[in-house]
């Protein structure tokens, strides 16, 4: 089964390759998103990765509070995003 995971507090300048590449050390990644600003196009401080479930655990007990680029990564299981009212 596979698990999206929210990683916070990430360096702006980090790219979804670099991302994979640091959790790729866990397990396969099937994905890796930075998300942007719609506006600039410049990085959110923050990204989803996409493994299987054995992956994503050992990938969040071993880079939650890790250093990242100078600073603390966030990492825990997504949750669902709701939807949005306009």
């Amino acid at each position: 089964m596979v698990k999206t995971l929210y990683v916070g507090n990430l360096p702006y300048a980090t790219t979804e390759e670099e991302l994979k590449e640091l959790f790729s050390e866990y397990g396969e990644v099937s994905s890796s998103k930075i998300i942007t600003d719609r506006e600039t196009g410049r990085s959110r401080g923050f990204g989803f990765v996409e493994m299987d479930s054995e992956s994503a655990q050992k990938a969040i007990e071993s880079l939650n509070g890790v250093n990242f680029g100078g600073r603390n990564l966030k990492v825990n299981e997504a949750k669902e995003r709701k939807p949005r009212r306009f």
